[in-house]
């Protein structure tokens, strides 16, 4: 794969010197970062303000990016670079306004919505799917417009359709799987992956648990059989990884990340009663010096070279190269 780039599409963890450590280990050259869940605004920016300071304290190690650019400069001096996304549009609250801000403070990627009705779209939770509202269609043209990706990860099925036709620009489903291969609520249906494909638009394969046909006991030739599959129904060039790791987070954290603030009671999500907490990783993608052993399953299931280095992160920085910048 020599001077090829790899990417992770997504995570959420809970950072620190060794995880940034592990990434450089294994051979990670950018990552997208979430800085929102629940947070509106200031929040937000106080996020990017903790980003700020380890990008201080370990510049041997990270690097903010905004373009390919970036990630490229990031791999030549051998930093992995972090890009900016919100899995919520809470960030720009009831402004069109914001959009543009965030873009300039550096954020690349915001979903319309997590898995709850957002004031832009439907979440994959919710029992009715209405499709973008107007203020949706409002922000995704804005979206276009700056050079902030859609990305409709969390959202259900008739919104991310509505998304894909709406928006002038390709989106991103920047970590789930098809729905065929494992029925959990965020994973994609074929209509929605040939909708994404026929539109130039990307899907991130995740690794988190309840994502994955047998959770934590998925072992790595299912999944990359997975994604030689999906790779029949979208083209190889539209895929990419997307993990969805989180790392080091304790389980305090996926409540928070499904509750937020908007309800008293507990939200189990896609978990059970039983085992609230995050599940464990699969044993071949506990961390990002797990990578080169991803690369090396995708080899052994009949992608050549190039396609390797393709899912690996080259289609998501062509993706990146056409999608930051303002439209044309």
């Amino acid at each position: 794969m020599g001077a090829s780039v790899t990417i992770d599409g997504l995570q959420y963890a809970n950072w620190s010197e060794k995880i940034f450590r592990q990434m450089r280990a294994g051979g990670v050259d950018a990552v997208h970062v979430t800085i929102a869940y629940h947070e509106m605004f200031r929040d937000t920016v106080l996020n990017i303000e903790r980003w700020n300071r380890w990008f201080e304290r370990f510049p041997d190690l990270i690097v903010q990016a905004e373009t390919g650019d970036d990630i490229r400069a990031a791999k030549a001096a051998g930093r992995t670079a972090i890009l900016f996304g919100a899995q919520t549009p809470a960030p720009i609250e009831d402004d069109i306004g914001l959009v543009e801000i965030l873009h300039k403070l550096g954020l690349r990627f915001m979903q319309l919505t997590y898995n709850n009705q957002s004031l832009l779209a439907t979440g994959c939770y919710e029992a009715e799917d209405t499709g973008l509202t107007r203020m949706g269609r409002e922000v995704v043209e804005e979206m276009n417009r700056v050079g902030l990706v859609v990305d409709m990860s969390h959202s259900a099925e008739r919104s991310t359709l509505e998304a894909i036709a709406h928006s002038a620009r390709p989106i991103a489903i920047t970590h789930a799987n098809p729905a065929r291969w494992h029925p959990a609520k965020r994973n994609k249906s074929d209509r929605v992956l040939r909708a994404l494909a026929e539109s130039g638009g990307m899907l991130g394969f995740s690794m988190y648990p309840h994502h994955l046909k047998g959770g934590s006991d998925c072992t790595l030739d299912d999944f990359c059989a997975m994604v030689a599959d999906t790779a029949e129904v979208m083209g190889v060039d539209r895929l990419g990884i997307g993990s969805d790791l989180c790392q080091d987070q304790p389980d305090s954290v996926v409540e928070w990340m499904r509750v937020g603030r908007w309800t008293k009671k507990i939200d189990y999500g896609e978990g059970s009663a039983a085992a609230p907490g995050f599940p464990p990783q699969p044993a071949w993608f506990r961390d990002n010096t797990d990578m080169p052993g991803l690369a090396e399953g995708l080899r052994r299931v009949g992608f050549d070279a190039g396609e390797v280095a393709g899912i690996m992160g080259e289609n998501w920085l062509r993706f990146y190269d056409a999608s930051f910048g303002p439209a044309s």
